[in-house]
């Protein structure tokens, strides 16, 4: 009941409800891929893949198939780019996990999403051996693909509960690593997935035969390119996750905080907006919670934008996660399809937002651990608790890829959205004045002018 109120951000977070009307694979589908056992995918196989040489992923390849409604020749492109990223990565993810002790690996939870990953991968392998020529097999391609993405949907509230009750067989510090690791390689995996998903169902309807029709093109706002939105306003993400926000703390705790936004409230950039509402969500419900619980609640919470200035001939290049570099250099000489995003200059810009609340700031013994997995910060009756659905509404706020789950408790929301932050380059830094209030700097790494 309560989640009915929040608003959705645009087309690309539309793009999961899309997935869910496609979860259901196509007897054509299955029949085509001839899905494998699980037991088909050899360890060596999974090794030999996981050790494959990969090259650096740039985001120009997000957006060198162009604006959707993509032509045949592009969309095709984009689903044999997406099938020679993915398999790789999902390998990747499989040997990280049999690395793992195996008390660990044999938690229900943690085992369930080791067989999604490897059910994932033997469902992709029969695609790899050829590539994808036609409509007819980018449209079973893209059912299966739509099928992965929601299989993967829940894999950060399931790998917490296996965590949270193995805590007594594994270092809180591997915890650390190996979540950061795999949360960061689940961001690019999934990222990759969605954007063909996007240019797909924004491609449709398509046919061999040259159309005049404009079903596609007038059903996708011409600032998006798959799930990139062009000319994103933070100003707007704030304001939807304020409601949101603001709405929960209203049925827990009967007020809520006011919001002031300041600086550059127009100012707009390129970046991907489930990625800045997850984040932005996480941070107000910092903010409005630690106002609130401190008795200043009627002191506003005040958020300032400040965008940085286009720096012509600058390039950069940034780590995206632990698989493969996701770099921004050379983005103009990305575009080789005819119907690829033009960059006229290698621009880039970036936008800081500083959110200040007045809420007591943070403890001197907190402050170093809020970037850790913190697992052990949740006790054993509020896992209980959670485990039968009875979770605090403000805890339940956390998303991946646009939905809902519930990791309640368990100190994933700052350490998550400093791994969204940086994928693109970005940042997040906290000073906090203890007895006083916490200042947040997100910095958000864009794409540059695009044309």
């Amino acid at each position: 009941m309560m989640w009915r109120g929040r608003a959705r951000l645009g087309p690309v977070i539309q793009v999961v409800p899309l997935l869910r009307q496609s979860s259901t694979v196509s007897q054509s589908a299955r029949d085509w891929t001839i899905r494998p056992a699980n037991a088909d995918v050899a360890k060596d196989q999974v090794a030999q893949l996981a050790a494959s040489p990969r090259r650096a992923l740039k985001l120009a390849d997000l957006l060198r198939h162009g604006r959707p409604p993509l032509s045949k020749d592009a969309l095709l492109a984009s689903a044999n780019f997406t099938l020679s990223l993915l398999p790789a990565r999902l390998a990747s993810r499989i040997q990280a996990l049999r690395n793992l002790p195996f008390i660990v690996v044999s938690n229900p939870h943690v085992s369930k999403i080791y067989h999604n990953y490897l059910h994932s991968l033997s469902t992709l392998l029969p695609y790899q051996k050829r590539q994808i020529s036609t409509l007819e097999e980018e449209n079973q391609f893209g059912d299966v693909l739509a099928d992965l993405v929601q299989t993967h949907t829940n894999t950060i509230p399931v790998l917490a509960r296996g965590f949270l009750e193995c805590r007594k067989y594994i270092n809180p510090g591997d915890v650390t690593h190996f979540l950061d690791t795999h949360l960061r390689a689940r961001i690019g995996t999934r990222l990759i997935a969605e954007q063909h998903l996007a240019l797909h169902f924004a491609s449709q309807p398509i046919s061999d035969e040259p159309t005049t029709g404009t079903s596609a093109k007038e059903s996708v706002p011409s600032n998006y390119i798959g799930v990139i939105d062009t000319a994103l306003q933070p100003a707007r993400i704030i304001r939807l996750c304020e409601d949101f926000v603001g709405e929960i703390c209203e049925l827990k705790y009967g007020v809520r905080p006011r919001l002031k936004i300041g600086g550059e409230p127009d100012a707009s950039f390129a970046h991907v907006p489930v990625h800045v509402e997850y984040i932005i969500t996480e941070l107000l419900k910092n903010a409005f919670r630690a106002t609130i619980e401190s008795g200043n609640e009627r002191e506003p919470i005040e958020v300032t934008i400040a965008s940085a200035p286009d720096v012509p001939g600058h390039a950069r290049s940034v780590q995206g996660d632990a698989d493969e570099g996701f770099q921004l250099e050379g983005l103009a000489d990305e575009a080789t399809t005819p119907d690829a995003v033009r960059f006229p200059n290698p621009t880039s810009q970036s936008i800081t937002i500083r959110i200040r609340d007045r809420g007591g700031g943070i403890p001197p013994e907190v402050l170093p651990h809020i970037w850790s997995y913190s697992f052990t910060t949740f006790s054993d009756m509020d896992f209980q608790n959670s485990a039968n659905g009875n979770v605090d509404a403000l805890n339940t706020i956390a998303a991946s890829g646009g939905n809902l789950s519930s990791i309640a408790g368990l100190g994933y929301g700052l350490p998550l959205s400093r791994a969204y932050a940086e994928y693109f380059g970005g940042s997040i830094d906290v000073q906090s004045l203890w007895g006083w209030g916490t200042d947040v700097y997100l910095t958000l790494q864009g794409v540059g002018k695009i044309d």
